[in-house]
Parts: structure tokens; C-alpha cells; sequence
């Protein structure tokens, strides 16, 4: 008979998923119950909360009846990579949330009463975010440690690197015209899609546990991705604004109609360009921190 291990559940990490789980469970049952979620993102920030809740909550389980050991994976960095994304995620939707759901003022019960649980599944969402960005601090290696590739500040990075690449995806997915319109722009979004394998494939490679299969060594072929990345978004993070915001190709004001219509084309791009220009800041960092990096190949 299989005996859970009771030391997963006291210890610090342990705690913190737990606060995980309760966090993300209130705030899709909130949002489910009476907050709503069929407006703009809503989906997304469901999606988020369950999600986040179904992977720790198996996390717990596999670590708490030992079945993590026998996954052919490295347990150490699939953790490390769950709840850094999750970290993102969870943050994203604290912020999505109550920016879509509690635009409009209300003034009777029943408004006020949806109101309120909306106000509830924000906090939530901020708490879990909170108990997630702990973790990841929590299992970041002191100075001169070791421990695995996931859990340092470039395997942060790497995650962080795709999310948004992801959000960028997700944006152009929903307007293709918006960089249909020029050669340039279409060379931007092969950019985001070229890093974004590049920073996947490492992630992958360090979870699988194959990082020492590579015909070179890891943490060179992290060097050699990191500059391709970071002088391939150098060129779009130029040429997007260029060809969204010069008067010549696009348009440099926000319309007026944009305040009527929520987020529009113009949103879109800028939001595109400022997305592009914080992934390159990132890779910048994971390109510095890489090159002092040392950890176990496992």
C-alpha cells in the first residue's frame, strides 16, 4: 500500500504549494460561481487558475507517494519550470482580471454582489502569485551552489523568454494583418518564432535531462542562442515601430475611435512593440548571467 510522505506537505516548498493550491482553487471557484468570466481574457485567466491547480496539485502527489523519482525527467527542473510559468501566468491574470471585470461601476445588490466576487478571485489570483514568485525564490541556489539548470535566474529567464514570446503569438494570431502589410514585419515575427524554439528546445533539453547529449556543450550552445536572440531582436525591436508608428508606414497617434472600441489595432501593435523590447532586455540578462553560469549536467 502506497504511504503519502507527510515531510512533502512540512516542508517550506511544501507549504507554499499548498497556499498554491488553495489560492488558485478560490480563484476559479469565485470566478465560476457568480464573478463571471466570459468577458475579454476571462478564459485565459480561468485557464490559468485551473491549470495551475491541476499541475501542483500533481507535483504534491508524485513527490508525496515517491512516484518522482521514477519519471525518466529531471524532477528538479520540471518543477522549477511549472512554477515559473506559473509565476507569469498567475500574474498576468491578477492583472487581466480586474482590468476586464471591474471597468464598469455598479450600484444595485446583484452588481455589487458579482462585484465582490470578482474582487475576491483578483485577491486570490494576487496570493498565488505571491505563494509561486516564493517558490521560485525558495529553490533559487545560493552563491557557489549547485542544483539544477531550471532553478537559476537564466532558467527563469528562459521560461519568461517564452511566455512572452507566447503573448506576442497570441496577439498577431488574433490580427495577422497587422504584419502582413510588409516584408519587414513579417521578418519580426519570424524573430519571435526563431528565439522562441531556441529558448524552448533548452528548457526542454534541461528537463528531459539531455543536456549533455548535445554535440556541444550546453552552456555554449545557451551562448551561441542567447547572442543570435539577443542581435535578432535588436533588428525588430527597431523595425516594429518603425513600420507601426512612422507616419510613412503606419500610424503614429492612437485613433480617436480606439477609445470607443476598447483595445484596437493600434493597442495591439504597441503593445507588440513594448512586449519586443522586454524580451530583449531579458535575453540581454540571460546572456550575461549564462556566461558565469555553472550547474550539474544530469
Amino acid at each position: 500500500m502506497a504511504i503519502f510522505a507527510q515531510e512533502v506537505l512540512t516542508s517550506r516548498v511544501g507549504i507554499l504549494r499548498l497556499f498554491q493550491i488553495l489560492f488558485t482553487c478560490i480563484a476559479f471557484s469565485l470566478a465560476a460561481h457568480r464573478g463571471g468570466y466570459t468577458f475579454e481574457y476571462g478564459d485565459y485567466c480561468m485557464i490559468t487558475w485551473c491549470g495551475c491547480f491541476a499541475a501542483t496539485l500533481l507535483i504534491l502527489l508524485f513527490e508525496g507517494f515517491q512516484i518522482s523519482g521514477r519519471v525518466p525527467l529531471s524532477w528538479g527542473d520540471l518543477t522549477a519550470t511549472v512554477a515559473a510559468l506559473a509565476t507569469l501566468m498567475t500574474l498576468a491574470a491578477s492583472i487581466l482580471y480586474p482590468v476586464y471585470s471591474l471597468q464598469r461601476t455598479c450600484h444595485h445588490g446583484t452588481c455589487k454582489e458579482i462585484r465582490g466576487y470578482r474582487i475576491g478571485s483578483t485577491v486570490a489570483s494576487c496570493l498565488a502569485f505571491i505563494a509561486y514568485a516564493a517558490e521560485v525564490a525558495a529553490t533559487k541556489p545560493r552563491p557557489g551552489e549547485v542544483r539544477a539548470y531550471m532553478t537559476t535566474i537564466p532558467g527563469f529567464l528562459k521560461v519568461m523568454e517564452t511566455f512572452m514570446a507566447g503573448i506576442i503569438f497570441a496577439v498577431l494570431a488574433e490580427r495577422p494583418f497587422l504584419y502582413e502589410r510588409y516584408n519587414a514585419l513579417q521578418w519580426c515575427v519570424a524573430v519571435y518564432a526563431i528565439c522562441f524554439i531556441l529558448s524552448a528546445v533548452a528548457i526542454l533539453l534541461a528537463i528531459g535531462a539531455c543536456t549533455g547529449r548535445l554535440c556541444v556543450p550546453f552552456d555554449r550552445y545557451l551562448s551561441m542562442c542567447n547572442l543570435f536572440s539577443v542581435l535578432a531582436y535588436i533588428t525588430a525591436t527597431i523595425i516594429w515601430p518603425v513600420y507601426c508608428f512612422h507616419k510613412k508606414y503606419g500610424t503614429p497617434h492612437r485613433p480617436s475611435q480606439c477609445q470607443r472600441v476598447g483595445m484596437c489595432d493600434w493597442d495591439q501593435q504597441m503593445v507588440v512593440a513594448v512586449l519586443t523590447a522586454v524580451n530583449l532586455i531579458t535575453y540581454i540578462a540571460d546572456l550575461i548571467h549564462s556566461g558565469r553560469l555553472v550547474f550539474v549536467h544530469q
